[in-house]
């Protein structure tokens, strides 16, 4: 699983930026569950040894509030998932009473802790941190988000510090199969989907949003093929059906869509298409994992309804083209019974094999009938194609100028190659590399050579006059 790093401290201390450096952009997806203050935000970290979640608590408040405030069920939420705190201080607002008090009560979490001291640029390290030794929080390291300095050595740190993770999934099948997350909205009906996948009552139900927390593995076979199912609700004990409901964990949904080969998003077709399931969506994509879209309990709805579901599906999903779109009841069974093969067909399409010379000739068609635009008078110009990678299928583009195609005509590479190669079920990713110009400088040279040529006939007739 990946491991799950988290930011905590004071307002403008610079949490969103480091966030956003190491989630390298500027527009991490939110995720906007019910339970979840608005001012957390998750992310899958991108810069270190490998990824991680990142999770960004928003600012705690003034001494009178703030303090009470980290110990609010949602920061303590947000603490109790992490592997590791990092707790960010301002070098130019030196070390605050609010810091003091923080770090008081960070230190009987029993925590991993890294101090950082961030907007660090300015000064010599060793003076930007001297104020903060009194945290008593180990030695500070001296960061800045905004210039990216000090940061990848700081996530290799943190790493070091970290146990290694355990290798292999659910209960220790030695054959796991092509992994399935089963992902959406709380009481989307996901454990009742799984239940219906393995043809018995292997997870407890109960009809209410977040009635467990916990991402489980499950090994199956069917037909002689192996599969391990991820819940991201996991398994509840009877037991504790009575307790308080437990709210969703974004937290685990992360980690089973990075775990997964291929994702199974299942949308409560009663409750429409919202927000929530554009952004799991988002994350999905930004995974590059197969996918499968089950809109479930779609037998108790209306014509009218029905409609109202494929139009938002439409509009506010678009991204998702590529993708199958199954209509199911989990509960009843319609539905289900296609929905491993869309599995195995979006897996086997995610890792396919795509040979350079098809690739090519198709690229060829693709421009001969829709050539790239002009760039400063130049016609980008696009030569071959290979594969670069699977699962999400990689295909890397030769050419020159190509680092100045423009999005519309990637995204119609990509939907000619998709369709071409009928990669449904699957992203696809296109990465243009520009060779060496065997004309470059040949034009300075020649400007050059008629300067010179220009100078020698001024010279000889200023000798003939």
């Amino acid at each position: 699983m990946l491991p799950v790093i988290t930011l905590i401290g004071r307002p403008n201390v610079g949490k969103s930026t480091l966030f956003n450096r190491l989630t390298r952009t500027r527009d991490a997806l939110v995720a906007d569950f019910p339970g979840l203050t608005r001012d957390r935000q998750y992310g899958v970290g991108r810069i270190g040894p490998g990824p991680y979640i990142i999770v960004d608590t928003g600012g705690i408040g003034s001494a009178a509030e703030g303090v009470e405030a980290l110990m609010e069920r949602q920061v303590q939420l947000a603490i109790e998932e992490a592997d590791h705190l990092l707790f960010l201080v301002d070098t130019k607002d030196g070390c605050t009473p609010e810091d003091l008090e923080i770090a008081q009560r960070l230190r009987r979490l029993g925590k991993p802790i890294t101090l950082i001291v961030n907007k660090s640029d300015t000064m010599d390290p060793t003076l930007a941190v001297a104020d903060f030794h009194q945290l008593g929080l180990g030695e500070p390291w001296a960061v800045s988000a905004t210039q990216g300095l000090g940061v990848r050595t700081l996530i290799d740190h943190v790493f070091a510090l970290m146990p290694e993770q355990e290798s292999g999934d659910g209960d220790g099948a030695e054959e796991q199969g092509v992994k399935v997350a089963v992902v959406g909205r709380p009481n989307a009906g996901k454990s009742t989907l799984i239940n219906r996948l393995l043809g018995e009552e292997r997870l407890v139900t109960f009809d209410s949003p977040g009635t467990t927390r916990d991402s489980i593995f499950i090994p199956f076979e069917r037909l002689g093929r192996h599969y391990t199912l991820i819940d991201t609700a996991g398994l509840r004990r009877r037991a504790r059906v009575q307790d308080v409901i437990e709210k969703f964990s974004v937290i685990k949904t992360l980690q089973a869509i990075e775990a997964a080969n291929v994702v199974i998003l299942v949308i409560d077709a009663h409750a429409g298409i919202g927000e929530q399931d554009a952004t799991l969506a988002g994350h999905i994509i930004e995974s590059g994992r197969a996918l499968v879209v089950a809109i479930n309990k779609w037998d108790g709805l209306a014509s009218e309804q029905r409609d109202q579901v494929k139009d938002q599906f439409s509009r506010k999903l678009a991204f998702l083209d590529f993708a199958k779109l199954h209509l199911v009841s989990a509960l009843h069974g319609s539905g289900v019974g296609l929905l491993l093969d869309e599995v195995d067909s979006a897996y086997t399409n995610a890792t396919r094999n795509l040979a350079t010379p098809e690739l090519t000739r198709l690229l060829e068609a693709a421009v001969m009938e829709h050539q790239p635009p002009l760039v400063k008078g130049r016609r980008i110009k696009l030569r071959y194609a290979h594969q670069g990678g699977r699962n999400p299928p990689i295909i890397v583009i030769h050419g020159n100028q190509t680092d100045s195609v423009p999005e519309t005509y990637r995204r119609y590479l990509i939907n000619r190659f998709r369709k071409s190669l009928d990669l449904a079920g699957t992203p696809l990713r296109l990465e243009f590399k520009s060779g060496s110009n065997p004309f470059e400088g040949k034009h300075n040279q020649l400007t050059a050579r008629q300067i010179a040529k220009k100078q020698r006939l001024k010279r000889f007739t200023q000798r003939k006059h």
